[in-house]
């Protein structure tokens, strides 16, 4: 059920250190020919160096803007960037194999490259959301033990607090990148550096990635991920989904720091030698420019932008569109029907997850249902259980357990148990399956809140609320929202000779875009005499639930 890992290649051991027990880890399962790897394999080798050594190196990688200037980098070319800043990573900065390196960045094409240059050099990349506050960033440096950072010299400067002080533990170093006029940038110091090296000779089991994921409770949970596991991934759902070629070009939302945009996105346009748009910020009307423009075949974003872009679809070219992947949150199926009559396209809907590293379950367009997600991904198992892991009937609704290629693997978290239980991977997903093995989404099993597909645990919007000086404590729950999925709600009970009027929940709601990321503050905010709460003093959030919607 467990297997023996291939030998590591790390320097550093402290992934390795800290995986979960053999006891806890999920059975993995080989049964597709193209997701067996041999012991030594680097994937970002295997989309560069590879695509180079054949060839192609002159086909398009990455499509970007900078100051209004569309410009393309070739295989070639980002290869020769990629292996600039590994010589950095290694020479300048002296890091090992096994070393963690934190990313802060938009979606650019230079994010890309320093993300994809960290793992080829053997070092594991911890890529962040880019609207991450000091606060944020600073558990994930704690958690992840993380001493040098790159980041995007065009965003706010939130690392700063995160350096370390004297004795204090934290960064020690963090180099700017689109910074070229910066003497001590990454562009000044690559120039210094050949264009030319050999890849880390990285073992298939070895950590490359540790993706965070803010789970329930609003404590990060660090998600491990193997090299095999970014091949898995390339491997399954592009092939078996989405007939993915080399002739494909690729757009979407969803953050590099996201599975969903780091697979979408890059891992996967690279893996079969297609192209990849990198733009920092899409509307839904300018994402359907891009496809217009660049003649884009796939486009990767959450129901919200689908169900805004069907309203515009008409006033644009999207005959090149074959695909458009749909993740982050669950798909309603009138945005489905919605997206179809007004582009002619049948989504493909994906579930998936962080812990899982991407998509495990779907259809290709031909194969989907009305109100089905699809079914799993060849390669994946999956099946519906109760709350004693034992198979439910057809239609009947119960827990998704899945297991595959890939499965969780958290870092030094003691939640790992909750997630895997007798081999399977639990996503905290309620679902039905019917006769023919399709699988229609329900609900979340926890209190998790999706807007927009981004997730949102409410006991961190709580924390961050209740350090204003008037709240005396408040709760925070997600309620349904035809746009976004599900909002934001607090409910706040203020302090005495505190006023509770719309001037202060508007504060309130500026002191939480303040204090975390801003896609975390509370749409609505609700001013209560007290809270519900049983005898015991337990929080019962689904009355406030039951309040909102009544």
């Amino acid at each position: 059920m467990f297997p023996e890992l291939a030998p590591s290649s790390h320097v550093d051991s402290f992934t390795r250190d800290h995986l979960p027990p053999a006891s806890q880890w999920p059975a993995f399962v080989f049964s597709r020919p193209e997701a067996i790897y041999p012991e030594q394999i680097n994937a970002v080798a295997q989309w560069l160096d590879q695509a180079v050594a054949r060839g192609h190196g002159d086909r398009p990688a990455l499509i970007g803007h900078e100051q209004d200037q569309r410009f393309v980098w070739s295989y070639a070319q980002l290869l020769e960037r990629v292996v600039q800043i590994g010589h950095v990573l290694t020479h300048d900065c002296q890091l090992v194999p096994g070393q963690r390196v934190l990313l802060r960045g938009a979606n650019t094409p230079m994010m890309a490259a320093c993300l994809l240059a960290v793992m080829r050099a053997g070092l594991v990349a911890v890529p962040t959301m880019p609207l991450l506050r000091a606060a944020e960033l600073r558990v994930i440096v704690d958690k992840a033990q993380i001493d040098v950072a790159l980041y995007d010299a065009n965003l706010p400067n939130e690392l700063e607090p995160c350096m370390a002080r004297g004795q204090q533990a934290g960064l020690r170093l963090a180099i700017p990148f689109r910074a070229p006029q910066a003497d001590d940038g990454l562009e000044a110091r690559m120039a210094g550096h050949p264009r030319v090296g050999v890849p880390h000779a990285a073992g298939r089991d070895d950590v490359c990635l540790i993706a965070f994921t803010s789970g329930t409770t609003g404590k990060p949970k660090g998600t491990m991920h193997f090299q095999r596991d970014l091949l898995a991934m390339c491997d399954l759902v592009p092939r078996h989904l989405l007939a993915m070629g080399h002739d494909d070009v690729v757009c979407g939302t969803p953050p590099l720091a996201f599975t969903f945009g780091l697979g979408g996105l890059l891992a996967f346009a690279l893996h079969w030698g297609a192209s990849s748009i990198l733009l920092e910020k899409y509307t839904p009307e300018s994402l359907l420019q891009t496809v217009q423009r660049y003649r884009a075949t796939q486009i990767y974003t959450a129901p919200t932008f689908y169900r805004q872009m069907a309203a515009l679809a008409q006033g644009f070219d999207l005959t090149s569109l074959r695909q458009t992947i749909s993740a982050g949150e669950a798909l309603p199926d009138a945005t489905r029907r919605a997206w179809r009559e007004a582009s002619g396209i049948e989504m493909v809907d994906g579930l998936g997850g962080t812990e899982m590293i991407h998509i495990y379950m779907g259809s290709a367009s031909a194969d989907a249902r009305p109100g089905a997600i699809g079914r799993v991904v060849p390669g994946y198992e999956a099946m519906v259980v109760d709350e004693n892991m034992q198979p439910v009937a057809p239609g009947t609704v119960g827990r998704l357990a899945v297991r595959g290629p890939t499965g969780c693997k958290y870092l030094a978290d003691p939640r790992q148990t909750e997630y895997v239980q007798q081999g399977w991977n639990l996503p905290g997903d309620s679902v039905t399956c019917d006769a023919d093995g399709y699988f229609y989404y329900q609900a979340r099993n926890d209190d998790m809140i999706i807007s927009a597909g981004y997730n949102i645990a409410g006991p961190e919007v709580e924390d961050a609320l209740l350090t204003h000086p008037d709240v005396l404590e408040c709760a925070v729950v997600g309620l349904p929202d035809e746009a976004r999925g599900q909002i934001v709600c607090a409910y706040v009970v203020v302090k005495p000779n505190a006023h509770a009027n719309d001037a202060l929940a508007e504060a309130l709601q500026q002191h939480v875009k303040q204090a975390i990321a801003p896609f975390k503050y509370p749409r609505q905010v609700h001013f209560v005499a007290q809270l519900p709460r049983t005898e015991t003093g337990k929080l019962q959030r689904f009355k406030l639930r039951q309040a909102a919607t009544s």
